[in-house]
Order: C-alpha cells, then sequence, then structure tokens
C-alpha cells in the first residue's frame, strides 16, 4: 500500500478525489447526488466533517475537507460505505434507471476482485488526500473544483452549476453549507 496518499495531520485541510469504479457516469440523475449531499450532511453535524468546496461530476467527485471531530480517513470510510448501499439500492429501485443491470454488473465484478469487499464495490478504492498546507495550492485546488464543470464543457461560469460549492462562493443559494476559506475575488 503506498504511503504517499493519506491523511497524515487532522489539522490540515484536504483535497479528495473519489471515483465510481470503471469511472462509470453515475451522477447523471440528481437523486444520486443528492444521497451524497444528505450523507455529508449527516458527516457534518453527527462526525465533525468540514466542508470547503466541493463538486460532484457524473463519474467522480472532488472535496476540500478537514474535521474538528473523527478523524478524516475514518469519516471518509464511513460516508463511502454509508453511500454505496444506499446507491446501490437507490439504483434497483429507480424506475426510469435503463444502465441498472450493467451499473450492477460492473460494482459485482468489482467486488469480487476486491477481496475486501464482498462481492460489491461502488468506490474505487483510494480518495487521494493531499495536505493543502500552502494558501496559494488550497486556491489552486478550489479552483480546480470550481471550474471542473466548465473544462467537461457541462456549462459556462462556474457558479451556475448546481452542485458544487462555486455557489456558495458566489453568495448564490446552495444545496448545502460549507465553511469559505477566506474571501476569494472569482
Amino acid at each position: 500500500m503506498s504511503i504517499k496518499y493519506k491523511f497524515r495531520n487532522q489539522e490540515q485541510l484536504y483535497f479528495v478525489t473519489f471515483a465510481v469504479v470503471y469511472w462509470v457516469d453515475l451522477f447523471v440523475r440528481n437523486e444520486y447526488k443528492d444521497i451524497l449531499l444528505d450523507s455529508w450532511k449527516y458527516c457534518c453535524k453527527n462526525k465533525g466533517l468540514e466542508i470547503y468546496g466541493w463538486c460532484i461530476m457524473t463519474s467522480h467527485v472532488h472535496m476540500i475537507i478537514g474535521t474538528h471531530g473523527e478523524k478524516m480517513e475514518n469519516i471518509m470510510r464511513d460516508m463511502k460505505k454509508h453511500t454505496s448501499a444506499a446507491l446501490k439500492e437507490a439504483i434497483k429501485q429507480h424506475p426510469q434507471e435503463s444502465r441498472r443491470e450493467w451499473m450492477l454488473w460492473l460494482t459485482e465484478r468489482a467486488g469480487q476482485k476486491n477481496s475486501q469487499n464482498i462481492n460489491f464495490q461502488l468506490w474505487q478504492q483510494d480518495n487521494h488526500p493531499i495536505e493543502l498546507s500552502d494558501i496559494k495550492i488550497l486556491h489552486q485546488k478550489l479552483d480546480y473544483i470550481h471550474n471542473n464543470p466548465v473544462t467537461a464543457g457541462i456549462l459556462e461560469k462556474p457558479k451556475d452549476y448546481l452542485y458544487s460549492s462555486a455557489r456558495n462562493y458566489y453568495s448564490l443559494p446552495s444545496l448545502i453549507d460549507i465553511t469559505l476559506v477566506d474571501p476569494i475575488v472569482m
């Protein structure tokens, strides 16, 4: 196991990225994205998760996080475990999910290949945490997160993407409360 990407200092902020196995475009439905948001709200309220930036793309998620409670690796583990089960059930139950069998087959296949799972794996194993000990790097990662939907061609302006913290930084209505880093001129 690599020692390069780990949560070493619980008092620092981290940039994390986590992706669906095989980079499946799972998050094309708002109902699936809302499962993530509900889990994050729970983790903020009950586990001490602090969110400074985030963006849900179709196959992956970027976040800037900290903690004032449980260790970040434990929060991430529990959040991924919970959302994995909730998303699996949502895929099974969604009446218009045309890719149901295919997505369930892929996640079952990934789970069978990983001895740490029992026949199912939704998220790739790592979170790729990068410690943000420098304010310049923090702003670089925040800009990267907010511009991800623009780079992907989803829209022209970061503030227009509903499933991102860019809206928080523009003082627009947002889907989840976050902690703003120092004021940013956008």
